[in-house]
């Protein structure tokens, strides 16, 4: 990724299928609102090189929606085409055990993966079960970054029974312990943590690989005290995100320009943090 020459790195990025009939896309699209993008590929690499926006791209690897993954060696390729702009994060349900063990060895060995997204809500386990622990440690090794995914989820919103997702798996304290046990495996806790939005501020600033994206919602939403702390204590910690194609970018950053974000620290949120983070060149 040629940081020096972007903007902005937006660290959460969904790679799709266009599902039409399938019910928990309608029921995401009638919750987020009609973003105005498009889930095509080349779309989304003209919409973010357009822009001088890097991007973290992935394909989520669940069953719960009936949702189809895009293959992370897809992902992976496809951030190769556009590496100038792209870094793709694989996915893979560690509940799959030994399967998910290798899947994870065969793609670090393979190179082209920058890091890991999990979404425990639909991939239905507490991020601290101890089943997902030969995963972890397998990324540990590595010292690669995994997303999880926190806080309430859109996905299921609506559909009967909430389409099956279970909210407890959003809790950012499950992620507490894997940052205890995993002190090498650097932790970026997707979106503003609602209704747990205090601890998710509290593990940011108790474990030093602990992240926060700011991805999922409109700034304008953001809780006060979210506020607070990337305005402070957090502002080193505090990453883009903006949850692409649920939310586009360029609604995220004109919504951003209006919360009050000291200007010193809005360049750390845009992109700083993530190159650093990341250990992209300057």
């Amino acid at each position: 990724m040629n940081a020096r020459d972007l903007i902005a790195i937006d660290v959460h990025v969904h790679l799709e299928n266009d599902e039409r009939n399938n019910a928990a896309n309608q029921a995401v699209k009638q919750y987020f609102g009609n973003s105005g993008v498009d889930r095509n590929r080349a779309a989304l690499a003209e919409y973010y090189r357009s822009r001088k926006i890097g991007c973290v791209i992935f394909s989520v690897d669940e069953r719960l929606t009936g949702r189809t993954q895009i293959p992370n060696d897809e992902v992976a390729a496809f951030a190769a085409e556009n590496s100038d702009i792209m870094l793709a994060f694989a996915s893979v349900d560690p509940m799959r055990g030994k399967a998910a063990v290798e899947e994870a060895k065969r793609l670090i060995a393979a190179g082209g993966i920058h890091g890991f997204k999990l979404h425990p809500p639909v991939q239905q386990f507490h991020a601290n079960d101890k089943l997902a622990y030969p995963f972890y440690e397998v990324i540990n090794e590595a010292k690669l970054p995994v997303i999880f995914h926190t806080g309430h989820s859109g996905i299921g919103a609506g559909l009967r029974g909430g389409g099956g997702v279970h909210l407890k798996y959003g809790n950012p304290m499950d992620i507490d312990d894997v940052a205890v046990d995993f002190p090498d495996i650097p932790i970026i806790m997707a979106h503003p943590s609602f209704p747990w939005q205090d601890e998710a501020i509290s593990v940011c600033l108790h474990k030093p690989q602990v992240y926060i994206d700011l991805s999922g919602w409109s700034p304008k939403y953001f809780p006060p005290i979210l506020v607070q702390y990337a305005n402070t204590l957090l502002k080193h910690k505090v990453l883009f995100g903006s949850d692409y194609p649920l939310i586009s970018p360029d609604r995220w950053l004109a919504d951003f320009q209006k919360i009050t974000i000291r200007d010193e620290v809005r360049p750390l949120i845009l992109k700083e943090n993530a190159m650093r983070l990341f250990g992209l060149a300057a």
